[in-house]
């Protein structure tokens, strides 16, 4: 597989896990009891960027190791997916 295939599929499954792993360990302000005026309660009390990146790149390189595994290793594809077809009589 072209390399240039693989960053652009590994960026896609970044891409989806970020909005998976963006609301875990969340603690709203509100839950904080420190709502800064001028913003809404449910605002992150604190925004851990450099946790989220680092978690978000590691489960996705889990994800993609396991599609590498799977798709081009063990040759299971979109092809390998059965097709039924309705009969007509």
């Amino acid at each position: 597989m072209p390399l240039f295939s693989t960053f652009a599929i590994y960026f896609i499954i970044w891409w989806l896990t970020l909005f998976a792993v963006l609301p875990l360990g969340v603690r709203t302000q509100a839950e904080e009891n420190e709502v800064v005026p001028g913003t809404v309660e449910s605002a992150p009390a604190r925004f851990r960027a450099k946790r989220v990146i680092l978690l978000t790149t590691a489960i996705a390189a889990v994800i993609q190791l396991a599609w590498y595994i799977v798709s081009v290793r063990l040759g299971y594809g979109i092809d390998s997916i059965p097709r039924f077809y309705p009969k007509f009589y």
